[in-house]
């Protein structure tokens, strides 16, 4: 009953968007805030400003400025503001629209009146252990660094403590290090994913091997559709990084495109690791598949053991057992006690050799 409520209600946002004409911004997540909050930090060798502007005017107004700048907007329901921001520095409607599209996979291109447009995912996990995939997107332009994203939770902690720093690199550099930057606080955040992801994999892995449950079937399978979002997220960022590694852009500095190299390594390098946990999961799945089958044939051959030791002892009770006059051993007088000191035996010696042969 739940799972339909959920297909419901994914179904019911992407329909949001069906029929609708290309460049019409439409925001089909379920993060909704009520206060439109635009992070700025406008920043200097000499100094940092930084205010929470409440419209995008006053926001814009920082742009206007030699320094370098940073605006952060919080929520993509706020589409109004999304699309003022977008239009200050000359954005496409079609990219305007892709900010708000929160399934759109990552990618990047140019922007109309140069400068770049960005689109990844940052991922992380919440309080209750559940992995969040939220949708950025970056606009780099002149000195200036948009970024929109769902919620006010991110990963961009260490960037503000670094830009307030006096003495950071980020502050003697220009705006095409802050787009590095920000992808590389993100992408190093893939790394605690993927250390979360292996943590988990190995206790299944214990548990398949010393207490092998049924529910384990469920915790593998939901941990496989963890790792199949994690990758539909993070593969495309491979071409991503790739172009800003290799491209020609007259607002970033060779000395920056260094930066992107290593943000390129480190891109392959979470690739290959869900890759690596990708076939660790197949490998579980069949891993169990394996352990029930060794628990069934352990109680198939107990089941087996015992029922061969019956087998004899059975025969002789079945032919004792007959309603014929003429056996002389029914008129013994210990006949009774012979018969069950010889299935004793029988018994006895099929169990010693049983262990002999290390079937038991």
């Amino acid at each position: 009953m739940a799972t339909s409520k959920k297909r419901a209600k994914r179904i019911s946002k992407s329909h949001k968007k069906v029929g609708l004409p290309p460049g019409t911004m439409t925001y089909v997540g379920n993060k909704e805030s009520s206060e439109l909050i635009i992070e700025v930090y406008n920043y200097t060798p000499e100094g940092v400003t930084h205010k929470d502007c409440t419209t995008v005017e006053d926001a814009v107004a920082f742009l206007a400025t030699d320094a370098v700048t940073w605006v952060n907007l919080n929520g993509l329901f706020h589409v109004k503001a999304i699309e003022e921001l977008g239009k200050s520095v000359g954005m496409h409607p079609l990219q305007l629209e892709d900010v708000v599209n929160v399934n759109h996979r990552p990618k990047i291109e140019e922007l109309t009146k140069g400068g770049l447009f960005v689109i990844l995912k940052m991922l992380y996990y919440n309080e209750a252990n559940e992995l969040i995939i939220e949708h950025i997107s970056l606009v780099f332009k002149d000195n200036t660094v948009i970024s929109f994203q769902e919620d006010d939770k991110d990963v961009f902690d260490i960037i503000r403590q670094r830009i307030k720093e006096p003495r950071g690199v980020i502050r003697n550099k220009q705006a095409d290090y802050l787009l590095f930057a920000i992808m590389d606080a993100v992408i190093d955040h893939y790394f605690l994913i993927l250390e979360t992801l292996g943590d988990k994999i190995e206790v299944l892995e214990d548990q398949l091997i010393y207490n092998p449950t049924d529910n384990l079937v469920g915790e593998i399978q939901q941990l496989k559709r963890e790792v199949l979002k994690i990758r539909r997220s993070i593969y495309p960022l491979r071409e991503v990084v790739g172009n800003l590694e290799k491209a020609e852009h007259p607002s970033i500095s060779d000395d920056t495109q260094k930066y992107f190299r290593d943000l390129y390594d480190h891109t392959i390098q979470v690739i290959e690791t869900i890759e690596t946990y990708r076939d660790m999961l197949w490998g579980l799945m069949d891993m169990y598949m394996s352990s029930v089958s060794n628990k069934m044939n352990n109680v198939m051959k107990v089941l087996t053991i015992i029922a061969t030791i019956f087998i004899p002892l059975t025969f002789i009770v079945g032919v004792y057992g007959m309603n014929f006059e003429n056996m002389p051993e029914l008129h013994y007088q210990n006949g009774y006690y012979i018969v069950w000191i010889v299935m004793l035996v029988i018994f006895l010696a099929m169990l010693y050799y049983f262990k002999r042969k290390k079937w038991l």
